[in-house]
């Protein structure tokens, strides 16, 4: 694929993303491990949600999106309901769903077609029938030539329709989709992000801001807050979380993409399949976040986790904000509190210098809403190029001057120095810059001299909480002399 395809493509992708907020919403119920994670992953083409043999591995509302017949439609997936039930998540995964039920203008309600009508199927059934909603019964591990004996005693609850489906082998999904396209709201077009003159919509790529941490230092507290609503379950069980959650903000004409990872443990300590595949998630959020904000627990302290965990935001390349909640619970601060544990924490995080640190609370509200502006300021930072003659000004100045302290530039491994030529900005998001050498045999530069490059930069282009990747291009005599 070319480079204009692939950023063609790309921009389509973010384009799609702004608009959903505004598709008609299906949101997908149904008992625990009947399969509606294996069907939400089918309908939306990729492993949002995490899936296994394990009941109530989805507790959270997980948003995606599918086409179908020319028709876009946003799919929400939701914990197993199990209704009247006292335990705490259970309640609030029974709580989550019927916001999405709310939300929604059509229910696709997952039975085991296998395991057949149980107990709890009834009762799901009054509660469904409460709601007015359209519903279509998804009838699920079953094939077509097994659909009386498995599936047709669905047909008593006198919904919509039972179609039989298998998630995991993709039978059926297209009847069900055929059966919830033809039951759209009638002005589901103008969700389609097409104007009066037919004209695409020009709208804002969004922020994508990932909320990293280990279990129960806050994250889901700290999303709620910011959205002012019950949006993710929070309980003082650590790990709670577990699937990746999206939800779109808008906040003074700015969009966000609010994404909640589950809490990441060490590898030791991650026993159950299910938490495995949430620190995956979590990783994989990374990658596709412009921004992480690391929440850290300032009544526990920094610890060597938060280190790493810090660590695999960098390695993504995200822009990053250290959020230290619990600021509330700190007592008898002093004038110096909040200076000497930013001293430690720096001096644990050493490669997070350039990290903007705000101390809040997730509970009160205290300072939270400065993330966003800290988000803001960072996106703007990691979309920053420099035109190529302000940066061979700042080349001349700072690195190759005479008095310029590190050139010639050294070289790992105490081979003969290098002469850096020039440099040169190659993208963006993160920034990238690559460093042209000459003079002796090159085996990289000396993490030294890249950092010192780094901090100029910084200081010269204000790349404010955003990481800078160098990289070096060595030049053999025999290309120099060609």
């Amino acid at each position: 694929m070319s480079s204009e395809a692939g950023k063609s493509e790309v921009e389509e992708v973010e384009k799609r993303a702004a608009v959903a907020a505004v598709l008609p919403l299906v949101a997908i119920v149904g008992r625990p491990n009947v399969g509606k994670s294996t069907l939400f992953n089918r309908l939306v083409g990729e492993r949002r949600s995490i899936v296994g043999d394990e009941p109530g591995i989805t507790r959270d509302r997980i948003y995606g999106e599918t086409e179908w017949m020319g028709r876009r439609i946003s799919v929400v997936d939701t914990g197993g309901i199990v209704p009247d039930e006292t335990a705490v998540i259970p309640a609030n995964i029974l709580k989550q769903a019927d916001f999405a039920i709310n939300e929604a203008f059509a229910l696709v309600w997952v039975v085991d077609a296998r395991a057949g009508l149980t107990p709890l199927d009834e009762e799901l059934a009054t509660h469904l029938r409460t709601t007015g909603k359209t519903i279509l019964i998804a009838a699920n591990k079953t094939d077509a030539t097994k659909f009386e004996a498995h599936a047709g005693e669905f047909y008593r609850f006198g919904f919509a329709e039972v179609i039989p489906i298998s998630a995991e082998q993709g039978d059926g999904v297209a009847e069900l989709l055929d059966a919830v396209v033809e039951r759209l709201p009638s002005n589901a077009e103008d969700a389609a992000g097409v104007d009066a003159e037919g004209e695409e919509s020009a709208e804002p790529r969004e922020l994508r801001l990932a909320i990293v941490g280990r279990p129960n230092v806050g994250k889901s507290s700290l999303l709620n807050k910011l959205l002012g609503a019950e949006r993710v379950i929070v309980s003082p069980v650590a790990g709670t979380t577990r699937d990746a959650v999206d939800t779109l903000l808008e906040h003074e004409g700015h969009k966000f993409r609010l994404i909640d990872t589950a809490g990441i443990r060490r590898k030791g300590k991650t026993e159950e399949m299910a938490e495995k595949l949430s620190v995956l998630m979590a990783r994989r959020s990374l990658e596709r976040a412009d921004v992480a904000v690391v929440v850290i627990d300032a009544v526990e302290g920094v610890t060597a986790l938060d280190a790493h965990i810090a660590g695999y935001a960098v390695d993504a390349g995200c822009s990053i904000i250290i959020a230290v909640n619990k600021w509330d619970a700190i007592g008898e601060k002093e004038t110096n509190t909040a200076n000497e544990f930013e001293r430690e924490l720096r001096h644990k995080m050493k490669f997070l210098e350039w990290a903007p640190l705000v101390t809040i609370s997730a509970l009160t509200g205290q300072r939270i809403e400065r993330i966003l502006s800290l988000a803001l300021h960072a996106n703007e930072s990691r979309n920053l190029r420099i035109p190529t003659s302000q940066l061979n000004a700042f080349f001349e100045r700072a690195v190759a001057a005479p008095r310029a302290p590190t050139a010639p530039a050294p070289v790992k491994g105490g081979q003969s120095r290098l002469h850096v030529q020039y440099v040169t900005q190659v993208g963006v998001r993160p920034p990238r810059f690559v460093v042209f050498t000459a003079g002796g045999k090159s085996s990289g530069i000396h993490f030294s001299y890249e950092r010192y490059l780094q901090n100029r930069l910084r200081e010269e282009f204000d790349f404010f909480a955003t990481p800078l990747r160098i990289t070096e291009r060595h030049k053999s005599k025999k290309e120099r002399l060609k």
